[in-house]
């Protein structure tokens, strides 16, 4: 359940798009907007006396269906099948009675290439659960097209994420319209190139140069096709993006040259993971990891966390603020970005632990609240500086490169970009890599809040990078870039927003409220004096190195045990209980209260949530919302019961098996011991 403040929030943008779908007369609406959203009080929907002028155009918009590739697919709605891929029909259901598909993927992985660039590719969309709205759409959408731009070599990968009341219309919208818009555009430049280079005396009577464009040339192009489809949905009549809109994470892939262009409105991520010798790995503490990748970011989020861009919003009218600062809960420093625009502080570490991050709000009132700086629609936004041109990153692939991912932010609240490439290293098959960090990522939310967003995520293997075809002009371009290398160092530099590690405001306080329900004292009262005679070596039990292999796959990208050392992974080898299950056996009931963190060593489990005030009527558990599936085979071991090693709190979810399967499990206790025993050591 959203806390009061979140509610009163969605009450007041609710109110603000009826007058912009109404068409209040514009004087009329900013003055209503003043008087709507500048206090802490707001006007019931009886007290509003709308004039609205003539009603929006009656009729269903179209996509245009020009430059419209031969080989696409689609994700989060309709779309036509094409070549190996399977289209899936995932369009919004209005029918209360069912809910939305959960999960929507590529049946099996592409194995494809392009130009000198030979991939493997797979796709994976999963829909975030909301307590409070249990049929909510996916917004996320995304897209893969093949013969970019006519041809062959070039390929347009795209993740859309988008946010509002019409957020799925939005990214949909993106995914429909900006892949095409950019080959049309590329296209014409492109010829025009060729044409001229047809023409050109010099190329000794040869018709078929090849020739590529430069870096500023193919950005110029790409930018305007993003500006271009952002104007269109302003004016598209099949959606409304006063307050609504999507960002957009995209690759284009030149297959002859071998290089990539990246393009980022938004807070959604590109990150490549590179071979190096020897790497010190972002957020990995494993020293006996699988991976010998290296993670580096294509894209930086674009949101209030960066001074540049919160410099930039403010120099439009806007505040950037959070919603304590908003509620008067924290203070607001309004010099802190004054007098230093190349430096200072960048915000955040605390307001993002709990889970409240700086947002833009007009200086007429508290809206439109977006967490990120730049998007595609949001049309009250862009009057404040969020608006829909591209950070972009044009680069050439080389042998070392490995691993490209291109996910919504959903994947990253809470694993790093190094976690994110560490756990793909780990799969053969990027449609495993995508369904295991996708799984770990919705199960990080699943504890640390008390919702999911919507999680989607594309992951390219590179299996081979050719010699470039490329005539002699395109060697000139090549050699007027900065190197790989240099391009990922600068990228590197400039950190993302930090990655959260502990639960969020309203998820503490329900933990409290539940506590209090049931009548349980602070975590120190319950646990003083069992916890001075909790006998550690009674648990102990000496695990095979596929055991140990096992646990050490679930645990890595755990914030619990970051920063273990390896005497203590050991120890907490030895504490692992085997715990055997049977078909149908719950492991967790919703509301009790827990003191033990689970690992799937194999086996299917259902987590099932009965919603607040509702009562388990008919024993099920509740709705389903997520299936932890383990597997040694597949090196899948997900895990569940965090939050029990820190502390006692009554259990957000059930988990019943749904096959016969073995868990290993880890008391709090025990797992203070080792922290506490080792410190003592020191």
């Amino acid at each position: 359940m959203l806390t009061k403040r979140y509610m009163y929030l969605e009450v007041r943008l609710a109110m603000l798009f009826i007058l912009v779908k109404c068409k209040v007369q514009i004087k009329t609406w900013k003055s209503m907007c003043f008087i709507l959203l500048k206090g802490s009080s707001a006007l019931s929907l009886e007290e509003l006396t709308l004039t609205p002028t003539l009603p929006m155009a009656v009729g269903s918009w179209q996509p245009n269906s020009e430059g419209i590739q031969s080989y696409r697919t689609m994700g989060c709605t309709s779309s036509k099948p094409s070549g190996k891929i399977k289209a899936r029909n995932t369009s919004h259901i209005a029918n209360k009675k069912a809910a939305p598909q959960r999960i929507d993927s590529i049946s099996e992985t592409c194995v494809t290439t392009f130009g000198g660039v030979s991939v493997r590719y797979a796709y994976l969309s999963q829909r975030g659960y909301y307590p409070d709205d249990a049929y909510k759409a996916n917004q996320d959408s995304y897209s893969v097209t093949h013969n970019f731009s006519g041809r062959k070599s070039d390929a347009f990968f795209g993740v859309y994420d988008g946010h509002g009341r019409d957020g799925d219309k939005c990214s949909q919208f993106a995914r429909d319209h900006l892949p095409p818009m950019t080959a049309k555009i590329v296209d014409k430049v492109m010829m025009d190139r060729e044409n001229a280079a047809s023409n050109d005396a010099n190329n000794d009577g040869d018709d078929n140069v090849a020739v590529d464009l430069s870096k500023d040339v193919l950005q110029n192009a790409i930018t305007k096709a993003h500006v271009e489809c952002n104007k269109k949905m302003h004016a598209c009549q099949d959606l409304d993006d006063s307050l609504s809109g999507t960002t957009s994470i995209s690759l284009y892939l030149h297959g002859n040259t071998n290089k990539i262009t990246v393009s980022n409105v938004g807070d959604s991520r590109a990150v490549i993971g590179r071979s190096t010798a020897s790497a010190d790995k972002e957020g990995s503490s494993s020293t006996t990891s699988s991976s010998t990748l290296k993670a580096f970011a294509l894209s930086r989020d674009q949101t209030p966390y960066r001074r540049d861009e919160r410099i930039r919003c403010k120099k439009q009218g806007a505040r950037v603020l959070s919603l304590d600062q908003i509620e008067g809960l924290e203070p607001i420093n309004e010099d802190e970005d004054e007098g230093d625009e190349d430096g200072g502080m960048e915000l955040g570490e605390e307001i993002d632990e709990g889970g409240d991050p700086p947002r833009i709000w007009s200086p007429h009132g508290d809206y439109p609240g977006t967490a990120f700086t730049r998007s595609l629609g949001d049309a009250i936004a862009e009057e404040l500086g969020v608006y829909a041109e591209p950070e972009m990153l044009s680069r050439e692939l080389t042998k070392e490169d490995k691993i490209i991912v291109l996910a919504s932010d959903g994947v990253f609240e809470f694993l790093t970009n190094q976690s994110v490439i560490d756990i793909c290293a780990k799969f053969s098959d990027p449609l495993e890599a995508c369904r295991a960090v996708v799984a770990e990522s919705y199960e990080l939310w699943l504890q640390y809040e008390m919702r999911t967003d919507d999680i989607t995520m594309i992951c390219i293997f590179v299996d081979d990078v050719g010699t470039p075809k490329s005539s002699s002009k395109d060697l000139e371009v090549a050699a007027s870039m900065s190197s790989a290398g240099e391009q990922d160092d600068a990228l590197i530099s400039n950190t993302a927003r930090p990655v959260r590690s502990s639960m969020s405001t309203e998820k503490s306080r329900a933990i409290e409220m539940a506590k209090k329900k049931m009548g349980l004292r602070s975590v120190r009262d319950v646990t003083q004096f069992e916890e001075e005679d909790f006998d550690l070596e009674s648990l102990y039990t000496e695990k095979t190195d596929e055991e140990k292999a096992s646990i050490s796959e679930a645990i890595r990208a755990s914030v619990m045990f970051q920063n273990i050392t390896d005497d203590q992974r050991e120890l907490i080898y030895k504490v692992m209980e085997p715990m055997p299950v049977k078909e149908g056996q719950w492991v967790i009931k919703q509301g009790t209260v827990g003191d033990r963190f689970y690992i799937v060593d194999e086996g299917r489990f259902e987590v099932r949530i009965v919603p607040e005030n509702q009562k388990d009527e008919d024993g099920t558990g509740g709705n389903c919302v997520h299936v932890y599936e383990g597997s040694r085979e597949n090196h899948s071991h997900p895990s569940f019961g965090e939050l029990a090693l820190m502390y006692s709190a009554p259990r957000a979810a059930s988990i019943i098996s749904q096959t016969d399967g073995l868990l290993w499990a880890l008391h709090r206790y025990a797992f203070k011991k080792v922290i506490a025993e080792q410190r003592q050591s020191l």
